[in-house]
């Protein structure tokens, strides 16, 4: 089922998060002291897929907004990464995977459980705004030439790629494979490459630092992301009002100006 969210962070080593309580990776316990409504403080903490950057940090603040005295932390990265942090005994509240693959990782340690599908995405191709090599299909990305930057495959950025390109019939070899999408979008921008695949909504994302180009093997390789509220949640019940957040009319709207698709 569905849960809530509030405020964001950077991730940061899980190392770290165990070590301090309290980070930008992960703990989401209920802080005792005073709120602004002269309650009891609450931090809830989200692991969060890296391409959910800027739509779940909006939605963090309007939770804030609407529950005063609660905090919401983001660790945003990797879905796999987040994954293994969570089955390593990450504090967390709720998880939100780019893939049904990386939520059964922690489904499977009985570390949550219903969860739901709340977006879907597509990749397309990223090349920097003056698209040097001139990218145009997913065919230019297989010239030795062409300099390609795709996330690894066990993350679902990298799983959407194979998928993509096994459907084309492709052999692509990428000169850089990348923890995450926005390790790897970042690559175009820098023009450290030519192109790369990445999700849609990266590419809108990004400002006009790179140029999206649609390819009909997208379509074979969509990604279903889901939520669930995680079964050791310190702040449980704040948990499940975020993930109905999510999934709301509110939550929906939100994720569809940033190019997701609805499930």
């Amino acid at each position: 089922m569905f849960r809530r969210l509030s405020r964001w962070t950077v991730t940061v080593p899980l190392a770290l998060t165990l070590a301090a309580g309290l980070s930008g990776c992960g703990a989401g316990q209920d802080a005792p002291g005073a709120s602004a409504a002269g309650g009891e403080a609450t931090t809830l903490t989200v692991f969060a897929a890296a391409s959910l950057t800027g739509t779940f940090g909006e939605l963090g603040k309007t939770f804030e907004a609407a529950h005063p005295g609660t905090s919401v932390t983001f660790n945003f990265g990797s879905s796999a990464t987040l994954a293994q942090q969570i089955v390593q005994g990450a504090p967390a509240d709720v998880f939100a995977a780019a893939s049904p693959a990386t939520m059964k990782t922690v489904t499977d340690a009985s570390l949550a459980t219903g969860p739901d599908v709340f977006a879907r995405n597509k990749l397309q191709i990223a090349v920097p705004a003056d698209n040097p090599a001139g990218v145009d299909g997913l065919a230019d990305l297989a010239d030795p030439k062409v300099k390609v930057a795709l996330c690894a495959a066990q993350v679902p950025c990298g799983a959407a790629a194979v998928k993509a390109l096994d459907a084309a019939g492709l052999k692509v070899t990428p000169v850089t494979l990348e923890q995450d999408v926005k390790a790897t979008l970042t690559k175009v921008a820098l023009g450290e490459v030519d192109a790369a695949l990445v999700y849609r909504t990266d590419v809108l994302a990004s400002g006009g630092k790179v140029k999206g180009i649609d390819f009909p093997e997208a379509d074979k390789a969509i990604n279903d992301y889901p939520v669930a509220v995680l079964s050791k949640a310190p702040s449980s019940e704040r948990a499940g009002q975020f993930v109905e957040l999510v999934l709301s009319q509110q939550g929906k709207d939100v994720l569809t100006r940033a190019g997701f698709e609805a499930p």
